[in-house]
């Protein structure tokens, strides 16, 4: 059985009720905690409610912009490399080159190449770092999602009249459609574990209280951070797999 297919089979019996129940008892055990150990005041600014709340936020729209942009852009740039014209053979090595060298580089890597780039630091340069790095499983998961298409099927569809835009249409991104999902779902959680490494280019977010408690040999901020950044992650994740059901045409 596939994954997806057990990840079906296991919320519709009621384990969809086990995710967000992991997530639930992770964020009240560390607000629990940290109320119930005694803070200095070090430990007091970097754990506050506000600071807290205002770093959740900034995390989840470096994660979600950075997604919707990668998206509006590795899809079509997709579509366009599964194209059998000259342009597309033109374009996809050096598509596919500056993808792979995306993921190649490691996080820290493409966060300060592209701070020295902009001569800034903040959250508009990380959203392009976080672009360039989520690119290539979204870009490589639509291009695998539509060349998997019978073509048997497609050339009954051209027999049958349909013309090429048609196919792509009604054919191609619909039978494609879980495979890409399955890599927007991969984008995402790639992007919120780089956010958190984004802090390092003052871009805010979750790892403003993990570096915090590294930097100030904080352990117990340090294990907040790091706790709230993995129920994060879990949440986006299991987001997308919803959003991955309820998205996938019927029948597939």
């Amino acid at each position: 059985m596939s994954a997806s297919a057990t990840d079906t089979a296991g919320r519709s019996s009621g384990g969809i009720w086990i995710r967000p129940a992991l997530i639930a008892a992770i964020v009240i055990a560390v607000f629990v905690w940290i109320n119930a150990v005694e803070l200095d005041s070090i430990e007091q600014r970097l754990l506050a409610t506000d600071a807290i709340v205002s770093a959740v936020v900034r995390h989840i729209q470096l994660v979600v912009i950075s997604t919707v942009t990668v998206v509006a852009l590795a899809v079509p740039a997709g579509i366009a490399l599964t194209r059998r014209n000259l342009l597309s053979r033109a374009l996809g090595p050096p598509i596919l080159a500056i993808a792979n060298a995306g993921q190649a580089v490691p996080s820290l890597g493409i966060l300060v190449l592209i701070a020295v780039l902009f001569r800034a630091l903040g959250f508009w340069p990380t959203i392009f770092a976080l672009v360039l790095y989520a690119f290539l499983p979204i870009l490589r998961n639509t291009i695998v999602g539509i060349e998997q298409v019978d073509e048997s099927v497609i050339e009954s569809a051209v027999g049958m009249g349909m013309t090429k835009r048609g196919v792509l249409r009604k054919i191609e991104l619909p039978l494609a459609v879980p495979v890409v999902l399955a890599g927007i779902r991969t984008a995402l959680v790639i992007n919120v574990g780089t956010a958190t490494v984004a802090t390092l280019v003052n871009s805010g977010g979750l790892g403003d209280i993990v570096y915090g408690g590294i930097v100030q040999s904080r352990s117990t901020v340090l294990w907040a951070g790091a706790l709230l950044v993995a129920a994060l992650a879990l949440a986006i994740d299991f987001l997308g797999g919803l959003a991955e059901d309820k998205l996938r045409p019927k029948g597939i």
